[in-house]
């Protein structure tokens, strides 16, 4: 149909006033699953220190009657530490923007204060699942704590022994970064390895952390099970959320924010955050038509015994 000539069309209008709906939408997740499942601890300096302690070894232990007591030597405990770490997000804003009518917030500053927050956590559980240089710092460098794959080193072992680390793969330590290996696919076999050691240190891991892909990879595995296809709700149950294993069970968490090639297996009774500084908002001085903010923490993760966890590492993401 032609339009009727001399029809008023909005292309040609001046003064409609724009459809811009009052709300902003965000779908970047916020969900931290180690972090959330830590501990929590306080730290009174930036060096934080701690004690581990082991049993011996259960032997055979028969004595003659009456014989006269020799006694083995005590063995001390382990002094363990680890560096707070900073972690910051700021935002500047003009006194006009934080002035003018916006849409989907009331003022541009407390929007952005609560989006830094959010991000911040985001960046909590990314240094603490991420492979970092333990540093010490100084006026010009910044310090930076021993992270989650730095610190599992028992039930982590090259390729050559239990698989656990993929080829020329090294583990981390308390001042070097772990050294990546040549990635290979991930296996029950593996993770039921993992798991097994963990028993054998005295561990019962309760969940198991992994990135996107090998989570579709663990609902892949058959093991002794057989899927059933449930008509009356007509749903297919096609993902392993819970992993029964000969020791116990497991949850199968995904996180988004840890390295796709890591599996991690823990037992959460082990891991703490300490903070030295819990968050908090910094409200910094003006010094010009702006408004000036930050969200601050000081923290470090505390491993009170890491042979109770383990990693399956180097694994393929695609």
């Amino acid at each position: 149909m032609a339009i009727v000539s001399n029809t008023f069309l909005t292309y040609s209008a001046i003064g409609n006033r724009e459809d811009l709906r009052d709300a902003i939408y965000n779908i970047s997740p916020t969900d931290t699953p180690f972090m959330t499942a830590c501990k929590k601890g306080k730290a009174t300096a930036t060096l934080h220190e701690w004690q581990t302690d082991t049993l011996a070894a259960a032997a055979d232990n028969a004595q003659l009657q009456g014989d006269d007591i020799t006694f083995a030597a005590a063995v001390a405990t382990t002094r363990l530490s680890n560096k707070t770490q900073i972690s910051r997000k700021e935002i500047i804003v003009s006194g006009t923007q934080d002035a003018v009518s916006t849409a989907g917030r009331a003022r541009e500053m407390t929007y952005q204060m609560a989006k830094m927050a959010k991000e911040l956590k985001r960046d909590m559980e990314h240094v603490l699942l991420d492979t970092q240089t333990p540093t010490t710092g100084d006026s010009t460098t910044a310090q930076l704590m021993r992270a989650l794959p730095e610190w599992i080193v028992t039930n982590d072992t090259p390729a050559s022994a239990t698989g656990l680390r993929g080829a020329s793969g090294v583990q981390g330590s308390s001042s070097a970064a772990v050294t990546d290996g040549t990635q290979r696919a991930l296996t029950e076999d593996m993770l039921k390895t993992c798991l097994g050691l963990c028993w054998d240190e005295g561990g019962e891991p309760d969940r198991v952390m992994v990135g996107r892909f090998n989570k579709t990879v663990i609902s892949g595995f058959t093991g002794n099970a057989t899927r059933f296809d449930k008509s009356e709700d007509k749903k297919l149950y096609s993902s392993i959320d819970v992993y029964s294993h000969d020791f116990g069970e497991v949850k199968i968490i995904p996180n988004r924010f840890q390295r796709a090639r890591d599996l991690w297996v823990l037992d959460m009774d082990y891991w703490e955050i300490a903070y030295l500084r819990p968050m908090f908002t910094i409200d910094l001085a003006k010094t010009g038509d702006a408004t000036k903010g930050a969200h601050l923490v000081e923290y470090t993760l505390v491993s009170k015994n890491e042979k109770a966890s383990g990693v399956v590492a180097d694994l393929t993401t695609s």
